[in-house]
């Protein structure tokens, strides 16, 4: 029979994992459970981080967003505090699964589940998320683009936890783009998403610009080339055609059940087009 464990609190939280140190963690349990289910991992135990209030919620200082590790995809959806300052991190939960997956889903597992294909990981790339990594005794944070390490592979460490993720707030961006493309139109695992954030001048010129690519290569995909290239010009499609042409160039995409590399990356580039629309 396998253990599973409900800390309140931190303190049982560090009690149960120094008893269980190879006990798997979860929160809301949407892909963990499905895999313990269908027996593709078998943890010794299961210790649940749902009751742990401190994990919980979102918090603002003068130049920053707190969200716990803990809080509900649906929760971060409806706050007023992410739609004013990171829409497009709104955006992208819109798509991600079902109101149910989106109730019982948090912004934590999401983030170490690790998934190429996880909705939430290219906004987080393009706004500079940093994760809170803590023990019983320590504390520190990395970028997520320094956490994921490859699909699953994360640089959580023995007895460690993700606490928080923190997003520092970005006043310049006056565009927020998001959408990915999947085998069906609604409740579908991406095939190809794109998170672009960018500031657009009054006559149409590029500043500062953020892109970020998921489910294309074993982690979120970036590319500084085609950034730089945009920077300074005006949004055409003239110009995000040849924008278009540096990502397809840079991508190396893997074929699988869904898609086929070209395929991928094709619509890569397609996908970039779209911010004609905000011309």
């Amino acid at each position: 029979m396998r253990s599973v464990y409900l800390p309140g609190n931190w303190t049982e939280l560090w009690e149960y994992l120094a008893r269980n140190p190879r006990a798997l963690l979860y929160a809301g349990g949407t892909d963990l459970l499905l895999k313990v289910r269908t027996g593709k991992v078998d943890p010794v135990a299961l210790i649940c981080l749902e009751r742990i209030e401190e994990m919980k919620g979102v918090t603002e200082s003068a130049d920053a967003i707190r969200l716990g590790a803990c809080t509900t995809l649906a929760v971060l959806l409806d706050h007023p505090l992410l739609q004013k300052h990171f829409p497009v991190l709104i955006k992208a939960l819109r798509e991600l699964g079902s109101p149910l997956i989106r109730r019982m889903g948090t912004i934590g597992g999401n983030i170490c589940n690790a998934s190429p294909a996880g909705d939430t990981l290219p906004p987080l790339y393009i706004l500079g998320a940093e994760v809170e990594l803590k023990t019983g005794s320590t504390l520190r944070t990395l970028p997520v683009s320094g956490f994921i390490r490859g699909p699953g592979l994360t640089q959580l460490q023995p007895g460690e936890i993700m606490s928080a993720v923190v997003l520092k707030k970005q006043p310049d961006y006056n565009i927020s783009h998001f959408e990915k493309v999947g085998l069906r139109k609604a409740l579908a695992c991406s095939v190809v998403s794109m998170a672009a954030v960018l500031t657009l001048s009054p006559d149409g010129i590029i500043g500062k610009t953020r892109l970020a690519w998921g489910s294309i290569g074993p982690t979120i995909v970036t590319s500084p080339d085609v950034e730089d290239l945009l920077t300074g010009k005006k949004l055409t499609p003239e110009v995000l055609q040849a924008a278009a042409g540096i990502i397809r160039q840079e991508l190396s995409p893997l074929d699988d059940l869904r898609a086929e590399a070209d395929y991928r990356r094709d619509v890569a580039g397609n996908l970039l087009l779209r911010l004609a629309d905000y011309r």
